[in-house]
């Protein structure tokens, strides 16, 4: 049984204890969640899926997950989130310049025909 804790045992709850773990690591106070990984995947709009990669690429990610504090997987989702949104944004703006150029080629023609 372990000795009871005294006041001055206690850490004062922060965020900066609980983000470096002096605060809710123990797993005495861990317990199995009732709620499926399925059902945690449809809530965060996750989907399972299979791809092959490099072991050099994976193990890069786990260096990098390292020094940022968290999982490889949870960093190549980030990573490939930033790079689809980026692409995203390339494609728009050349829809929209695009577009911007067939307006002034309409109205130059709208003034060579009046």
């Amino acid at each position: 049984m372990k000795p009871k804790k005294s006041r001055q045992d206690l850490i004062q709850s922060s965020e900066q204890a609980w983000e470096s773990r002096q605060l809710g690591s123990d797993e005495a106070y861990a317990r199995r969640s009732e709620q499926s990984s399925e059902s945690t995947d449809e809530a965060l709009g996750l989907k399972m899926i299979s791809i092959r990669l490099s072991t050099d690429l994976i193990d890069s990610y786990k260096l990098l997950g390292d020094k940022y504090g968290m999982g490889y997987q949870p960093l190549m989702r980030e990573a490939l989130k930033r790079f689809a949104d980026s692409e995203l944004k390339i494609v728009a703006k050349e829809f929209l310049e695009a577009k911007a150029k067939s307006r002034k080629q309409i109205k130059i023609s709208d003034k060579k025909a009046a």
